[in-house]
């Protein structure tokens, strides 16, 4: 039985995902660093060049070599830029199941990338790989992520209380643990059959704003610049018109 995915490139019309290079370094690093991926996900903060290194060049490649998942850098088909991750981990070779998460960058929200880049994701997964199951988790409160479940296709299945945790910013910068609940959706595929025009709407129900997820202790939401503040603490808004972007990172620690 094979326990690994194989070294591929999958592209749509406006994305290429393919694994990640050194080149990519500099611009994961500057992705990585924005303040909503610090609340939604476990990234190290700050996320230094060197993280950035790591990932690039060895982590994300031994998701694959061992079995555990597979990790594509995603990328405009025009501009060949870094505008975000997609991450299956967590793989169950026998069930042939496994979990996705996803991050879009800051330079490109608003754009749907994030959906159109875990769609693309899934058929390649259920149509060649013959994959049952893709799940996805998300905070209770990153309705920005969401909402690229949803835009993906994905059924909520239920919550898991307690079962992560997210991070708040003080007023003096700092930020803080705060314990949230997760949200399971799956993706079977016959959820995707339903939908043939896999990406005729581009814009995932973006107004001026994006969310994200990430997985491996990765995870991301954004929504609106704008924060609310709770308890003294500052949370990027999650009320996004869609979400988009590492989940690589499921909302999952």
């Amino acid at each position: 039985m094979t326990t690994t995915f194989p070294d591929v490139t999958i592209s749509t019309d406006r994305l290429v995902l393919r694994p990640f290079e050194e080149e990519d370094v500099t611009a994961l690093a500057e992705m990585m660093n924005d303040e909503h991926v610090t609340a939604w996900t476990s990234v190290p903060h700050p996320y230094t060049y060197a993280d950035a290194v790591t990932w690039a060049t060895k982590t994300a490649h031994t998701e694959r070599t061992e079995g555990r998942g597979i990790v594509f850098a995603v990328t405009e088909f025009l501009t060949q830029r870094l505008v975000g991750i997609v991450h299956l981990q967590d793989t169950d070779w026998r069930t042939r199941t496994t979990e996705v998460g996803y991050v879009t960058a800051p330079w490109a929200r608003g754009e749907g990338y994030a959906s159109e880049s875990v769609r693309a994701v899934a058929r390649w997964l259920f149509t060649d790989q013959r994959f049952e199951r893709l799940e996805l988790r998300t905070a209770a409160d990153n309705t920005a992520s969401q909402q690229v479940a949803q835009k993906t296709g994905c059924i909520s299945e239920g919550v898991l209380r307690n079962a992560c945790i997210v991070r708040t910013q003080n007023p003096d910068g700092s930020w803080s643990d705060t314990r949230s609940d997760l949200i399971v959706w799956g993706l079977v595929p016959e959820d995707l059959d339903e939908d043939t025009d896999g990406y005729s709407d581009y814009s995932d129900g973006y107004s001026d704003t994006y969310g994200d997820g990430y997985s491996d202790g990765y995870s991301v939401g954004y929504a609106d610049p704008r924060a609310d503040a709770r308890d003294g603490h500052r949370i990027p808004s999650a009320n996004a018109n869609d979400a988009n972007d590492y989940a690589l990172f499921s909302d999952r620690n």
